[in-house]
């Protein structure tokens, strides 16, 4: 039996916080901390430290399943691929290699989606293949491509937040979907920064900002246009930066001058004067960031949204400068690799866009095919599966669940239902899998190795720790024997090792260059940023294959970007990383550095009123201790409770002391500092002293034999278009697909708890996390409670143009009176996809599930609320 632990990476949300797996005697792993990965520095949320938990056989597949009758029965993996490949072969040749359709996953590795998307193209020839990251930050992605020719999540690290000024958080409640995240946010506030949250929900996260701005759902951009507006009749514009930096400003500017702060206060419901003092508190600072997450990118103005928050970012040079820039928090826990491979409908490895001539050149040579046998780009997420039964015939689905994720779901379920053919590959029968024809049981995050790339841009090693259960299989030795039963016996390799270093070859040159990373070095280094060449960071180099040439930094020269430029016509980024020379530290007002900043434990009647995670004032502080994050008392893998902060005890809180919901038994992180007397260090593991502030960051260093450091920071010497400059795009508030009415006169906006996540496949299964948050509730204020006659805890139905869902009332005053939130975790009757809006971005092809128009009905009576 191994007797050492494995450093490894969660395989949850995109921060990928770093873990190590010790062995237990009796077989399996327990998590402990791994405080050397400076993302999350040993802390983990509840659903981290349970992850062991879907390793057992109790709960996840073990045998492949094929329908028999009707039903599935277990089947040997022979027969399994067997059928699969003779449903993949017959749609073909009876209706072309277009009704084969693939769906991928956001938490698939770099390998695997890489692989999927190869074998849709070289081995199906077909161009439907999509995955699940769609819907998650094609709008952010697509926005961030029109302004800097370049997506990456992030474009700066984490440690970078609490140096700044002032960050803008929009639609992110990552107190609950990250909480290892939320201690950047409190140390910037430590620091003398400010927080300004924007979520019409005075969530977790909004209760720890400086100022809580609450629009109606659906109103983000009008609220951005608002704020630029006020930016430039107050004078604070960085006109000087405009002229150098940008280009498009007239446009904007006059496009921003219509939205006045009255007009803006009408659309979102949002003050003037909070419009002022937001604009007053994102302008003082020397510097300052705007990050987004699902809220505004959700939206069938998604992609105009957030070019809005951009715009304000620009306008008062607030990019491509140090501590400032627009950032998106990525979800999934490969949300940023999965969309730079080839899993996307309009992509190639290395962030290519299929359409560009010399992009298929160069991938059709690393994969020995013609670059005309290449198919073109397909249909995005959701208007795949709405073809599916009619143009696409058969589906081969890896690592998504979107019976529950996909919006209007209901209909979806019946479009899945009505293939010829279906396969899935899955840790467990999620309830996509139970429709299926053939279901192939996959190995974990723990049983394999792979690469990850986390929301920063930041390439990660997961490391194999267990040898998976006999009948499971990983999805490589998946795609590899269907490859061979299709007619292609090679080029599909099983060793994930093998499959990056080709992964690597393909990306060369691309905007998101891997080819200077290898497994060796992502072991040694902790990670590397991309785009990190395969050349040496002080050489000059020119591709034989007509690829742009790399700079002196390693990056390649910036290729031109048209003003359509869609979410994947990616130019390539000239990596610009921080320099001794370069790197200043803007002022900001003077606090004190907190490495371990700690935050009160929500206190234990968990009313929305009194629930804080920062200490800001003495009695708010919790009897039960204090907690990293305020998530709870950090406990170790053997239940005794660990110091979680320095200096300091914590102790664990039950569920029984926990919110009503019992979610707060699910929060406890493991401790980042367990011995409470560790020197603090900057990122590059020096000690400095608190008293002087912020350690200066580290200046990245070559890696081995003076490879290139990868790129931390983006966008500091020029921006990923062709003549260097950010691009402004004039933008204009448009109202929401679906308005309220007589018949809907309520709002339905849609989240996440912190015990579950995405489609609950994994969580629901997890007793901890099942027994905190076991079910969907409808979230509305007592105003509109007392109109519909419910109180809580009555069975209330939310009823859209789509369909209907039933849950439990849970009255709220952190909601808006006009609207009611829903979790989307679950299936069945409470099942909140049910209820969204597919309608899309005409850009990012992102669907609305962040608003959509209903009504609300007492169970077993009539009356509606309006």
């Amino acid at each position: 039996m191994q007797t050492t632990s494995t450093p490894t990476h969660c395989p949850y949300c995109a921060l990928q916080c770093g873990m190590n797996l010790s062995p237990l005697p009796q077989g399996g792993v327990e998590v402990a901390e791994r405080a050397d990965f400076p993302v999350n520095r040993g802390a983990l949320c509840g659903k981290g430290r349970t992850a062991p938990e879907l390793l057992s056989s109790r709960v996840r597949l073990t045998s492949p399943l094929v329908r028999s009758e009707g039903v599935l029965v277990p089947a040997g993996w022979d027969e399994a691929l067997d059928r699969i490949a003779r449903g993949l072969s017959h749609a073909r040749a009876e209706h072309g290699p277009d009704a084969l359709g693939v769906f991928g996953g956001g938490g698939l590795t770099n390998e695997k989606a890489y692989a999927l998307g190869k074998f849709a193209r070289v081995v199906l020839g077909t161009s439907q293949i999509d995955y699940n990251g769609r819907f998650c930050m094609s709008s952010a992605a697509a926005a961030g491509v029109k302004a800097f020719g370049l997506d990456r999540g992030l474009p700066f690290p984490l440690e970078d937040i609490p140096k700044t000024g002032c960050v803008i958080l929009v639609g992110s409640n990552l107190a609950e979907t990250m909480p290892p995240a939320l201690r950047y946010f409190n140390e910037l506030r430590e620091n003398g920064g400010t927080l300004i949250v924007v979520d019409p929900r005075r969530t977790r996260t909004a209760e720890q900002a400086d100022l809580h701005l609450a629009p109606r759902p659906g109103t983000d951009l009008a609220l951005a246009l608002g704020l630029l507006h006020l930016v430039v009749a107050e004078g604070r514009t960085d006109e000087a930066y405009i002229q150098e930096r940008t280009s498009g400003w007239e446009g904007t500017r006059a496009a921003a001058m219509a939205h006045w702060p009255e007009y803006v206060e009408r659309i979102t419901g949002v003050s003037v004067p909070q419009l002022r003092e937001a604009a007053r508190l994102f302008c003082e600072p020397e510097a300052a960031m705007v990050l987004t997450a699902r809220g505004p990118e959700q939206q069938s103005k998604g992609t105009d949204t957030v070019s809005a928050w951009i715009n304000l970012c620009l306008a008062t040079g607030r990019a491509g400068r140090p501590l400032s820039g627009y950032g998106c928090l990525t979800g999934q826990g490969n949300g940023q690799g999965g969309r730079e491979h080839g899993q996307k409908a309009d992509q190639l490895p290395g962030y290519r866009k299929l359409t560009d001539p010399a992009a298929r050149r160069h991938v059709a040579e690393v994969w020995g095919v013609d670059p005309d046998s290449l198919p073109g780009p397909g249909r995005s997420a959701y208007e795949l599966l709405d073809a599916l039964g009619s143009d696409v015939r058969t589906l081969l689905l890896m690592g998504s669940n979107p019976v529950v994720s996909a919006p209007r779901a209901a209909h979806i379920e019946e479009r899945l239902s009505s293939l010829d053919f279906l396969a899935v590959c899955d840790v467990v029968l999620s309830e996509t899998a139970e429709l299926a024809d053939v279901v192939l049981p996959v190995t974990q995050w723990a049983e394999e190795t792979g690469t990850t790339t986390n929301l920063e841009g930041r390439v990660l090693l997961r490391r194999r720790a267990l040898t998976p259960p006999p009948g499971v299989r990983s999805d490589l030795e998946v795609l590899h024997e269907l490859a061979a039963r299709l007619g292609v016996e090679k080029g599909f390799p099983t060793d994930p090792e093998e499959v990056f270093a080709e992964l690597r070859r393909a990306s060369a040159g691309g905007p998101a260059d891997y080819s200077g990373i290898t497994y060796r070095r992502l072991a040694e280094e902790n990670g590397l940023f991309w785009p990190c060449p395969a050349v040496p960071a002080d050489e000059d180099a020119s591709s034989s294959d007509g690829e742009p040439s790399r700079d002196a930094a390693g990056g390649t020269i910036a290729a031109p970007v048209s003003d359509t430029t869609t979410e994947n016509a990616t130019a390539t980024a000239r990596p610009t990383h921080v320099t001794a020379e370069n790197w200043t530290t803007p002022a900001r007002t003077p606090g004190t550095t907190t490495e371990n900043a700690t935050a009160t434990a929500r206190p234990t009647d968990g009313t929305a009123e009194n629930w804080t995670t920062g200490a800001r004032t003495s009695d708010t502080t919790s009897t039960k201790g204090t907690a990293e994050d305020g998530t709870g008392a950090a406990t170790s893998p053997t239940g005794t409770t660990e110091d979680a902060t320095a200096g300091g005890t914590a102790q664990a809180r039950s569920a029984a002391t926990a919110a009503r919901d019992g979610e707060g038994a699910a929060l406890g992180l493991l401790p980042d500092n367990p011995s409470g007397d560790a020197e603090p260090t900057d990122p590059a593991g020096r000690p400095h002293d608190a008293a002087q502030g912020a350690p200066e960051p580290a200046v990245v260093g070559p890696g081995p034999e003076g490879a290139h450091p990868g790129t931390p920071r983006l966008f500091l010497d020029r921006f990923a278009t062709e003549d260097g400059r950010a691009r402004f795009a004039a933008v204009s508030y448009r109202g929401i697909a679906e308005e309220p009415d007589d018949t809907y006169p309520v709002l339905l906006t849609t989240g996440r708890v912190v015990a579950q996540y995405q489609s609950g496949a994994q969580t629901r299964r997890v007793e901890e996390l099942n027994a905190a948050a076991p079910g969907p509730y409808v979230e509305m204020h007592p105003r509109l409670a007392e109109r519909l006659g419910a109180v809580d805890g009555d069975a209330v139905a939310v009823v859209s143009r789509r369909g209907r869902a039933v849950a439990p009332a849970r009255i709220s005053r952190a909601i808006r009176p006009d609207t009611v939130f829903m979790p989307f975790h679950w299936p069945g009757e409470g099942r909140a996809n049910t209820l969204t809006n597919p309608a899309l971005d005409p850009t990012s092809r992102m669907p609305e599930f962040k608003v959509c128009a209903v009504r609300l009905e007492r169970v077993g009576q009539e009356a509606a609320a309006g």
